[in-house]
């Protein structure tokens, strides 16, 4: 039977190791279709899978339960993108929880990229589509241009030095989420973490990710009205922004200083 942690030593050549869980969160909705191309991609040494579904009418929860029989699922609380991610994270157990699509446009193959960013010091890993060995096939140049415009707004409002801001595959300590007082419903809620996480002074990480398109079906994201939130979001988060607690205490378990090929290696 498969240890589903991912086993850390505090120093290289201790005997003693301390165990690190991995929680995914896979926001859903009528995605039966895409689901072989996303869940049978996940490490297998991952602590759990949360599928949050947002009331499919087609058969995504039998298909996930096939795909990951332990996988757990989560009736999503409230509409879009963002209420279905607070769900999930509220519901998960892990350490460490990553992010990802469920339309296949997320590589779940990058996941070691990202807790290897937080194993490594990081408080949050956040992924870009925009530095070397990153890229995406799902971009056109008019909303290339408007994540631009809003990457520099964000950089001039809250400082940072950000390449992309307008991306959803993260991966974060649990243990900063509660600081992190997510409200977004929406596609905005990406902006919001992200600038948040700028404002709580956290160690913020860029981890070079290449987005892929949508394997079958039809996105969600509206150009205009979505692009709308987020800059009103920027707005919000600068003149109107909720007070931000200090920045949370270090997680409970010892960050460390290995590399992901050894960490992966003890796993």
């Amino acid at each position: 039977m498969m240890n589903n942690t991912l086993s850390v030593l505090p120093q290289v050549g201790s005997k003693h190791s301390q165990q690190i869980r991995v929680s995914v969160v896979v926001p859903a909705l009528n995605e039966a279709d895409n689901l072989p191309e996303v869940l049978p991609r996940i490490p297998s040494w991952v602590h759990e899978v949360i599928l949050v579904d947002g009331a499919s009418t087609d058969n995504t929860v039998e298909v996930a339960r096939e795909l990951w029989p332990s996988i757990r699922i989560v009736q999503q609380q409230g509409r879009g993108k963002g209420a279905a991610l607070r769900s999930g994270f509220a519901a998960c157990t892990g350490d460490i929880i990553v992010m990802l699509d469920a339309d296949g446009s997320t590589d779940p193959g990058e996941i070691p990229a990202f807790v290897g960013a937080l194993l490594s010091g990081a408080d949050f890993a956040k992924g870009t589509r925009f530095m070397q060995g990153a890229g995406t096939a799902d971009m056109s140049l008019h909303r290339k241009f408007g994540n631009w415009v809003f990457t520099m707004t964000s950089r001039m409002f809250f400082g940072g030095r950000y390449s992309d801001l307008c991306y959803g595959y993260n991966a974060f300590w649990r243990h900063v989420v509660p600081a992190l007082q997510l409200n977004g419903d929406g596609f905005e809620i990406e902006t919001q973490m992200n600038v948040r996480a700028l404002r709580l002074g956290l160690r913020v990480v860029e981890v070079p990710s290449f987005e892929a398109e949508r394997v079958h079906g039809v996105g969600r994201l509206r150009t205009i009205p979505d692009g709308w939130r987020v800059m009103k979001t920027l707005f919000k988060e600068k003149f109107q922004g909720i007070e931000i607690a200090p920045r949370p205490a270090p997680a409970p378990v010892p960050v460390p200083q290995l590399s992901l090929v050894e960490a992966l290696v003890a796993a």
